[in-house]
């Protein structure tokens, strides 16, 4: 077997666990304690600057209605999340974040596109188009893998 694939599979799995644990160990010893890495991952798929319906959020993280739901309940509680109400058609609710949940979605992006930052340091532009073009690659056969899951 290729040396490369043993290697670069040990980063990339060290990678996304690293990443998992910086931001549960960042959100733990925060103001934002009380929000679970789930939770977050909950106010990224809303965003910051639409409203979404449950439905289009549920299917954004690739989840069920109902679980999202139990999610957004707890964020609403917990202060991050509105539920609002459609003009147009009163029985549409759409989620959007309060300033709370702007907030903590603007520290997690900032650690995200600092992530990258690093990444991109000291690469030439090549460098970095052929990175692109790698993750490129690595995103489809995620997507492809994902659409061959059963419900």
């Amino acid at each position: 077997m290729d040396p490369k694939i043993n290697e670069i599979n040990g980063y990339l799995v060290s990678i996304f666990n690293d990443v998992l644990m910086i931001e549960e160990r960042t959100l733990q010893t925060s103001q934002f304690k009380d929000v679970s890495i789930k939770e977050m991952h909950t106010i990224d798929a809303i965003g910051m600057y639409q409203e979404h319906t449950t439905s289009e959020v549920a299917k954004k993280l690739g989840i069920t209605v109902g679980t999202l739901t139990v999610s957004v309940n707890n964020l609403v509680r917990k202060g991050y999340v509105n539920r609002v109400r459609s003009e147009k058609d009163r029985r549409v609710v759409k989620l959007a974040l309060t300033k709370k949940g702007r907030l903590l979605y603007r520290l997690h992006d900032k650690f995200h596109r600092d992530m990258v930052r690093e990444t991109l340091t000291e690469m030439s532009e090549e460098e970095a188009e052929v990175l692109m073009k790698g993750l490129l690659n690595l995103h489809s056969f995620l997507e492809r893998t994902k659409e061959q899951l059963p419900e």
